[in-house]
């Protein structure tokens, strides 16, 4: 049973999310400026939200010079595509962003979700989500994906150890403790789910309450 997983765009329906489905809109029309404003809207709600400090840094990377702004409105407008769910219009301008830019590790990440969630190609999410690590090694959420491919082909223990160097990276990263949890729930290793459960509830995030339910059926604790 795979279990409320964490991967892709997690634009909630609050005004963090909301606030970054604009900016994002306004980057995928090359309005950067509207842009940077929605996101920075979206952090002074929610400092922590994971999508709108990557587009900031993208945003700041443009700024810089480091990444051309063609490739950031190619990026942007496939992010606008897999929040509507048109993953292969998502895929075709990802496509393009790599083809300016074959060293922008947000692009693979974000092309090898879109493979993962619209298509089941893991194989292949799992070869964009290397390349991004490969290219940037602290990159945190290139892990915790790979490890999310990992486990919804059934391999756990690879699952697990891409969650746990997420962790190593980021040691407040609630997402890559919840899906490592998830895992060693797949694998009965109960007590090592819960001590994971118990970090996400530590940062002051709230676990699904199906997985904890079922948690709590298969381990007979309550907490």
């Amino acid at each position: 049973m795979i279990l409320f997983l964490s991967i892709g765009f997690c634009y909630a329906q609050n005004v963090a999310g909301q606030s970054t489905a604009k900016g994002v809109d306004y980057a995928a029309h090359g309005k950067f400026k509207e842009a940077n404003g929605e996101f920075a809207r979206a952090l002074k709600v929610d400092p922590s939200f994971g999508p709108a400090k990557r587009a900031s840094r993208i945003m700041k990377d443009v700024s810089d010079q480091k990444i051309e702004s063609r490739t950031a409105v190619h990026y942007f407008k496939g992010i606008s595509y897999a929040i509507k769910g048109q993953y292969d219009q998502a895929i075709s301008h990802y496509n393009q962003a790599i083809a300016i830019n074959p060293t922008f590790a947000n692009a693979y990440i974000s092309r090898g979700v879109a493979y993962a969630q619209s298509r089941g190609q893991y194989d292949q999410a799992i070869s964009d989500f290397s390349k991004a690590a490969e290219i940037s090694p602290q990159f945190a959420k290139a892990y915790k994906d790979r490890g999310f491919a990992y486990y919804k082909k059934g391999q756990y223990d690879l699952a697990i150890s891409d969650y746990s160097k997420a962790i190593e990276i980021n040691p407040r990263f609630a997402d890559a403790y919840f899906n490592r949890a998830a895992a060693y729930y797949s694998k009965g290793e109960y007590e090592k789910a819960w001590d994971d459960v118990h970090k996400v509830q530590s940062f002051g995030h709230q676990v699904h309450p199906g997985f904890l339910n079922a948690l709590r059926a298969v381990s007979g604790r309550q907490r």
